[in-house]
Protein backbone atom coordinates (compact mmCIF):
# COMPACT_ATOMS: atom_id res chain seq x y z
CA UNK A 1 0.00 0.00 0.00
CA UNK A 2 2.93 2.61 0.88
CA UNK A 3 4.70 1.76 -2.31
CA UNK A 4 1.25 1.99 -4.28
CA UNK A 5 0.87 5.64 -2.70
CA UNK A 6 4.33 6.49 -3.29
CA UNK A 7 3.78 6.15 -6.78
CA UNK A 8 0.70 8.12 -6.56
CA UNK A 9 2.71 10.71 -5.12
CA UNK A 10 5.50 10.89 -8.27
CA UNK A 11 2.48 10.81 -10.57
CA UNK A 12 0.67 13.90 -9.21
CA UNK A 13 3.77 16.78 -10.04
CA UNK A 14 3.35 15.25 -13.76
CA UNK A 15 -0.19 14.85 -14.09
CA UNK A 16 -0.40 18.54 -12.43
CA UNK A 17 2.06 20.10 -15.55
CA UNK A 18 -0.12 18.17 -17.91
CA UNK A 19 -3.44 20.04 -16.81
CA UNK A 20 -1.74 23.56 -16.33
CA UNK A 21 -0.04 22.91 -20.20
CA UNK A 22 -2.96 21.70 -21.57
CA UNK A 23 -5.14 24.61 -20.13
CA UNK A 24 -3.26 26.73 -22.49
CA UNK A 25 -4.00 24.85 -25.55
CA UNK A 26 -7.45 26.63 -26.59
CA UNK A 27 -9.08 29.41 -27.83
CA UNK A 28 -12.80 30.86 -27.09
CA UNK A 29 -13.00 32.43 -31.15
CA UNK A 30 -11.56 28.73 -32.31
CA UNK A 31 -13.84 26.79 -30.19
CA UNK A 32 -16.24 24.05 -31.73
CA UNK A 33 -18.02 24.67 -28.08
CA UNK A 34 -19.05 28.25 -29.32
CA UNK A 35 -22.03 27.22 -32.27
CA UNK A 36 -22.85 30.41 -33.76
CA UNK A 37 -24.61 28.59 -37.04
CA UNK A 38 -26.67 26.10 -37.52
CA UNK A 39 -23.91 23.75 -39.10
CA UNK A 40 -21.54 24.19 -36.13
CA UNK A 41 -24.85 23.40 -33.65
CA UNK A 42 -25.84 19.93 -35.45
CA UNK A 43 -21.87 18.90 -34.68
CA UNK A 44 -21.92 19.86 -31.45
CA UNK A 45 -25.49 17.93 -31.23
CA UNK A 46 -23.51 15.06 -32.39
CA UNK A 47 -20.53 15.64 -30.08
CA UNK A 48 -22.53 15.75 -27.06
CA UNK A 49 -24.46 13.03 -28.14
CA UNK A 50 -21.44 10.31 -28.47
CA UNK A 51 -19.57 11.82 -25.25
CA UNK A 52 -23.37 10.68 -23.59
CA UNK A 53 -23.28 7.74 -24.71
CA UNK A 54 -19.37 6.82 -23.95
CA UNK A 55 -20.10 8.34 -20.52
CA UNK A 56 -22.93 5.98 -19.70
CA UNK A 57 -21.02 3.04 -21.43
CA UNK A 58 -18.00 4.22 -18.94
CA UNK A 59 -19.97 4.02 -15.75
CA UNK A 60 -21.97 0.85 -16.65
CA UNK A 61 -18.61 -0.84 -17.27
CA UNK A 62 -17.01 0.24 -14.10
CA UNK A 63 -19.97 -0.03 -12.00
CA UNK A 64 -19.96 -3.81 -13.15
CA UNK A 65 -16.03 -3.92 -12.60
CA UNK A 66 -16.41 -2.51 -9.02
CA UNK A 67 -18.74 -4.93 -8.14
CA UNK A 68 -17.04 -8.35 -9.60
CA UNK A 69 -14.05 -7.23 -7.83
CA UNK A 70 -15.77 -6.25 -4.96
CA UNK A 71 -18.17 -9.44 -4.52
CA UNK A 72 -15.70 -12.00 -6.00
CA UNK A 73 -12.53 -10.56 -4.45
CA UNK A 74 -10.33 -13.60 -2.55
CA UNK A 75 -11.05 -13.80 0.68
CA UNK A 76 -8.29 -14.16 3.54
CA UNK A 77 -8.22 -17.80 4.20
CA UNK A 78 -10.24 -19.15 1.15
CA UNK A 79 -7.61 -20.84 -0.91
CA UNK A 80 -10.34 -23.00 -2.94
CA UNK A 81 -10.26 -22.86 -6.85
CA UNK A 82 -13.73 -20.31 -7.88
CA UNK A 83 -16.77 -22.16 -10.00
CA UNK A 84 -15.21 -21.93 -13.43
CA UNK A 85 -18.68 -20.64 -15.43
CA UNK A 86 -17.81 -21.80 -19.39
CA UNK A 87 -20.46 -19.14 -21.17
CA UNK A 88 -24.06 -17.80 -20.28
CA UNK A 89 -25.93 -17.48 -23.93
CA UNK A 90 -28.08 -14.96 -21.92
CA UNK A 91 -25.28 -12.48 -21.34
CA UNK A 92 -23.82 -12.85 -24.51
CA UNK A 93 -26.59 -11.94 -26.40
CA UNK A 94 -26.90 -8.72 -24.17
CA UNK A 95 -23.67 -7.56 -24.35
CA UNK A 96 -23.28 -7.89 -27.86
CA UNK A 97 -27.01 -6.31 -28.86
CA UNK A 98 -26.02 -3.49 -26.25
CA UNK A 99 -23.26 -2.45 -28.39
CA UNK A 100 -24.80 -2.20 -31.39
CA UNK A 101 -27.64 -0.64 -30.45
CA UNK A 102 -25.83 2.27 -29.19
CA UNK A 103 -24.00 2.32 -32.67
CA UNK A 104 -27.26 2.75 -34.47
CA UNK A 105 -28.52 5.44 -31.60
CA UNK A 106 -25.05 7.54 -32.62
CA UNK A 107 -24.78 5.96 -36.74
CA UNK A 108 -28.52 7.27 -37.74
CA UNK A 109 -28.10 11.18 -36.84
CA UNK A 110 -24.35 10.85 -37.89
CA UNK A 111 -25.21 10.00 -41.19
CA UNK A 112 -28.20 12.40 -41.78
CA UNK A 113 -26.22 14.73 -40.54
CA UNK A 114 -22.75 14.13 -42.91
CA UNK A 115 -25.13 13.55 -46.12
CA UNK A 116 -27.08 17.18 -45.11
CA UNK A 117 -23.88 18.92 -45.16
CA UNK A 118 -22.14 17.71 -47.84
CA UNK A 119 -25.07 18.41 -50.05
CA UNK A 120 -24.11 21.39 -52.63
CA UNK A 121 -25.61 24.68 -52.76
CA UNK A 122 -23.54 26.04 -55.32
CA UNK A 123 -26.53 26.15 -58.23
CA UNK A 124 -28.92 27.33 -55.22
CA UNK A 125 -30.01 30.68 -56.32
CA UNK A 126 -30.88 31.96 -52.53
CA UNK A 127 -27.08 31.11 -51.51
CA UNK A 128 -24.08 33.01 -51.91
CA UNK A 129 -21.25 31.74 -53.69
CA UNK A 130 -17.95 32.26 -52.88
CA UNK A 131 -14.73 30.53 -54.83
CA UNK A 132 -12.05 29.86 -52.00
CA UNK A 133 -8.52 29.53 -52.78
CA UNK A 134 -5.82 28.41 -50.68
CA UNK A 135 -2.31 29.70 -50.65
CA UNK A 136 0.53 29.34 -48.88
CA UNK A 137 -0.24 31.11 -46.35
CA UNK A 138 -3.38 33.24 -47.04
CA UNK A 139 -6.76 32.89 -47.88
CA UNK A 140 -8.29 34.43 -51.35
CA UNK A 141 -12.22 35.08 -51.65
CA UNK A 142 -14.28 35.65 -55.20
CA UNK A 143 -17.77 36.41 -55.33
CA UNK A 144 -18.28 35.22 -58.73
CA UNK A 145 -21.96 37.34 -59.23
CA UNK A 146 -20.30 40.47 -57.49
CA UNK A 147 -16.97 40.12 -59.23
CA UNK A 148 -15.21 41.33 -56.09
CA UNK A 149 -12.20 39.22 -54.91
CA UNK A 150 -10.22 39.86 -51.62
CA UNK A 151 -8.14 38.10 -49.44
CA UNK A 152 -8.26 36.84 -45.35
CA UNK A 153 -11.08 38.71 -44.54
CA UNK A 154 -14.56 36.96 -45.99
CA UNK A 155 -17.64 39.32 -45.90
CA UNK A 156 -21.12 37.26 -45.36
CA UNK A 157 -24.24 38.17 -44.93
CA UNK A 158 -25.53 37.07 -41.65
CA UNK A 159 -28.64 34.52 -42.49
CA UNK A 160 -28.14 33.68 -45.52
CA UNK A 161 -26.33 30.27 -46.93
CA UNK A 162 -23.00 30.96 -48.13
CA UNK A 163 -21.81 28.25 -50.29
CA UNK A 164 -17.97 27.86 -50.98
CA UNK A 165 -16.23 26.12 -53.61
CA UNK A 166 -12.87 25.07 -52.70
CA UNK A 167 -9.70 24.79 -53.83
CA UNK A 168 -6.18 25.17 -53.45
CA UNK A 169 -3.47 27.25 -55.57
CA UNK A 170 -0.50 24.90 -54.18
CA UNK A 171 -0.39 22.45 -51.64
CA UNK A 172 -3.09 20.91 -49.41
CA UNK A 173 -5.14 22.86 -46.78
CA UNK A 174 -8.19 22.78 -45.10
CA UNK A 175 -10.74 25.27 -44.64
CA UNK A 176 -11.76 25.72 -40.89
CA UNK A 177 -14.45 27.80 -39.11
CA UNK A 178 -14.73 26.65 -35.69
CA UNK A 179 -17.80 28.52 -35.00
CA UNK A 180 -19.84 27.99 -38.35
CA UNK A 181 -19.11 24.37 -39.05
CA UNK A 182 -16.35 22.05 -39.82
CA UNK A 183 -13.23 21.35 -41.91
CA UNK A 184 -13.38 20.92 -45.73
CA UNK A 185 -9.85 19.96 -47.67
CA UNK A 186 -8.92 22.37 -50.58
CA UNK A 187 -7.25 19.61 -52.59
CA UNK A 188 -4.78 20.04 -55.36
CA UNK A 189 -4.56 18.36 -58.83
CA UNK A 190 -7.77 20.35 -60.13
CA UNK A 191 -10.17 18.75 -57.05
CA UNK A 192 -12.29 20.91 -55.94
CA UNK A 193 -14.63 20.68 -52.74
CA UNK A 194 -18.24 22.37 -51.67
CA UNK A 195 -18.87 23.55 -48.45
CA UNK A 196 -22.24 25.53 -47.14
CA UNK A 197 -22.07 27.78 -44.34
CA UNK A 198 -24.18 29.83 -42.25
CA UNK A 199 -24.00 32.79 -40.13
CA UNK A 200 -26.45 33.58 -37.14
CA UNK A 201 -25.46 36.64 -36.05
CA UNK A 202 -23.44 39.73 -36.97
CA UNK A 203 -19.87 39.39 -35.56
CA UNK A 204 -16.11 38.34 -36.38
CA UNK A 205 -15.17 34.93 -36.73
CA UNK A 206 -11.78 33.17 -36.83
CA UNK A 207 -11.13 30.86 -39.28
CA UNK A 208 -7.58 28.42 -39.50
CA UNK A 209 -6.15 26.54 -41.85
CA UNK A 210 -6.31 22.87 -40.19
CA UNK A 211 -4.29 20.77 -42.39
CA UNK A 212 -0.60 21.23 -41.99
CA UNK A 213 0.83 23.23 -45.16
CA UNK A 214 4.45 24.28 -44.62
CA UNK A 215 6.64 26.56 -42.05
CA UNK A 216 4.06 28.83 -41.26
CA UNK A 217 0.85 26.84 -41.33
CA UNK A 218 0.01 28.15 -37.90
CA UNK A 219 0.03 31.64 -39.08
CA UNK A 220 -2.47 30.94 -41.74
CA UNK A 221 -5.67 32.24 -40.22
CA UNK A 222 -8.22 34.45 -41.54
CA UNK A 223 -11.44 36.18 -40.04
CA UNK A 224 -15.06 35.85 -41.48
CA UNK A 225 -17.30 38.86 -40.47
CA UNK A 226 -21.15 38.74 -40.78
CA UNK A 227 -23.02 41.86 -41.43
CA UNK A 228 -26.25 42.53 -42.44
CA UNK A 229 -27.45 42.98 -46.45
CA UNK A 230 -27.20 46.23 -46.40
CA UNK A 231 -23.91 46.47 -45.18
CA UNK A 232 -22.48 43.66 -47.30
CA UNK A 233 -23.97 45.70 -50.64
CA UNK A 234 -22.11 48.62 -49.39
CA UNK A 235 -19.06 46.69 -48.72
CA UNK A 236 -19.41 45.32 -52.52
CA UNK A 237 -19.53 48.89 -53.82
CA UNK A 238 -16.82 50.20 -52.04
CA UNK A 239 -14.94 46.92 -52.99
CA UNK A 240 -15.47 47.95 -56.61
CA UNK A 241 -14.71 51.63 -56.28
CA UNK A 242 -11.53 53.47 -58.57
CA UNK A 243 -8.47 52.79 -57.29
CA UNK A 244 -7.11 55.18 -54.85
CA UNK A 245 -3.26 55.48 -55.51
CA UNK A 246 -0.31 57.08 -53.46
CA UNK A 247 -0.56 60.93 -53.07
CA UNK A 248 2.87 61.26 -54.09
CA UNK A 249 3.33 60.18 -57.94
CA UNK A 250 6.77 58.84 -57.97
CA UNK A 251 5.75 56.64 -55.05
CA UNK A 252 2.62 55.66 -57.05
CA UNK A 253 4.41 54.91 -59.95
CA UNK A 254 6.94 52.51 -58.18
CA UNK A 255 3.87 51.45 -56.06
CA UNK A 256 2.23 50.39 -59.60
CA UNK A 257 5.17 49.00 -61.25
CA UNK A 258 6.35 46.40 -57.84
CA UNK A 259 2.95 45.67 -56.04
CA UNK A 260 0.18 46.22 -58.15
CA UNK A 261 1.56 42.96 -60.46
CA UNK A 262 0.89 40.66 -57.45
CA UNK A 263 -1.82 42.90 -55.06
CA UNK A 264 -4.90 44.81 -56.24
CA UNK A 265 -6.08 48.12 -54.72
CA UNK A 266 -9.93 49.21 -56.36
CA UNK A 267 -10.34 48.20 -59.92
CA UNK A 268 -6.45 48.02 -60.48
CA UNK A 269 -3.69 45.09 -60.27
CA UNK A 270 -2.90 41.40 -60.54
CA UNK A 271 -4.45 38.21 -58.33
CA UNK A 272 -1.54 36.50 -57.18
CA UNK A 273 -1.18 37.91 -53.90
CA UNK A 274 -3.96 39.11 -51.21
CA UNK A 275 -6.02 42.32 -52.63
CA UNK A 276 -5.12 45.27 -50.59
CA UNK A 277 -8.26 47.35 -51.00
CA UNK A 278 -9.42 48.72 -47.56
CA UNK A 279 -6.47 47.61 -46.08
CA UNK A 280 -6.55 50.22 -43.44
CA UNK A 281 -10.06 48.77 -41.99
CA UNK A 282 -9.38 45.29 -41.62
CA UNK A 283 -8.43 43.97 -38.47
CA UNK A 284 -5.72 41.84 -39.13
CA UNK A 285 -2.20 42.76 -41.38
CA UNK A 286 -1.08 39.18 -42.81
CA UNK A 287 -3.89 37.92 -40.91
CA UNK A 288 -2.18 37.42 -37.36
CA UNK A 289 -0.30 41.59 -36.68
CA UNK A 290 -3.89 42.62 -34.98
CA UNK A 291 -4.47 46.04 -35.72
CA UNK A 292 -5.91 47.85 -33.13
CA UNK A 293 -9.65 48.47 -34.56
CA UNK A 294 -10.44 44.92 -33.49
CA UNK A 295 -10.11 46.89 -30.26
CA UNK A 296 -8.57 43.16 -28.54
CA UNK A 297 -5.24 43.26 -26.22
CA UNK A 298 -2.07 43.02 -27.93
CA UNK A 299 -3.27 45.23 -30.65
CA UNK A 300 -1.19 47.92 -32.50
CA UNK A 301 -1.89 50.76 -34.95
CA UNK A 302 -2.47 49.42 -38.81
CA UNK A 303 0.71 51.71 -40.06
CA UNK A 304 2.88 49.77 -37.26
CA UNK A 305 1.92 46.41 -38.05
CA UNK A 306 2.04 47.38 -41.96
CA UNK A 307 5.62 48.96 -41.52
CA UNK A 308 6.77 45.46 -39.19
CA UNK A 309 5.18 43.66 -42.45
CA UNK A 310 7.10 45.21 -44.85
CA UNK A 311 10.41 45.70 -43.56
CA UNK A 312 10.73 41.84 -42.87
CA UNK A 313 7.74 39.66 -44.38
CA UNK A 314 9.55 36.26 -43.73
CA UNK A 315 10.32 37.33 -40.46
CA UNK A 316 6.47 37.98 -39.96
CA UNK A 317 5.62 34.72 -42.10
CA UNK A 318 8.39 32.40 -42.56
CA UNK A 319 8.25 30.47 -45.67
CA UNK A 320 5.47 32.99 -47.58
CA UNK A 321 6.14 34.06 -51.13
CA UNK A 322 6.54 37.50 -51.00
CA UNK A 323 9.77 39.25 -51.46
CA UNK A 324 10.91 41.67 -49.65
CA UNK A 325 10.04 45.34 -50.92
CA UNK A 326 13.96 46.51 -50.41
CA UNK A 327 15.09 44.02 -52.69
CA UNK A 328 12.50 45.65 -55.37
CA UNK A 329 14.32 48.79 -54.63
CA UNK A 330 12.20 50.45 -51.73
CA UNK A 331 13.85 52.45 -49.49
CA UNK A 332 13.26 52.65 -45.83
CA UNK A 333 11.94 55.76 -45.92
CA UNK A 334 9.73 54.93 -48.81
CA UNK A 335 8.02 51.28 -46.98
CA UNK A 336 7.25 53.72 -44.10
CA UNK A 337 5.43 56.17 -46.82
CA UNK A 338 3.39 52.73 -47.97
CA UNK A 339 2.75 51.99 -44.59
CA UNK A 340 0.74 54.90 -43.85
CA UNK A 341 -0.61 54.99 -47.55
CA UNK A 342 -2.23 51.27 -46.88
CA UNK A 343 -3.61 51.89 -43.11
CA UNK A 344 -5.45 55.45 -44.30
CA UNK A 345 -6.84 53.04 -46.96
CA UNK A 346 -9.93 52.60 -45.59
CA UNK A 347 -13.71 51.76 -47.02
CA UNK A 348 -16.56 53.68 -46.04
CA UNK A 349 -19.49 50.52 -45.73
Amino acid sequence: MMKRWQAVKRLLPLMAMFALVLSGCGREDLSVMRPQGPVAQGQLDLIKLSISIMIVVMVVVFAIAAYVLVKFRRRKGNNEIPEQVEGNHKLEIIWTAIPLLLVLVLAVPTIQKVFAYGESDWNNPDALKVEVTSHQFWWEFYYPDQDVRTGQELIIPVGKKISFQLKTNDVLHSFWVPSLGGKMDTNAEGSVNYLTLVADKADTYIGKCAELCGQSHGFMEFRVKAVDDATFDRWVTAMKAPAVLPADNALAEKFKTNCLSCHAVGDQGGSAGPNLTGMGSRETVASILLNDISGKPGTKPVKDNMIEWLMEPQAVKPGNTMPNPKDLGFSDEEIEQLADYLANYKLDY
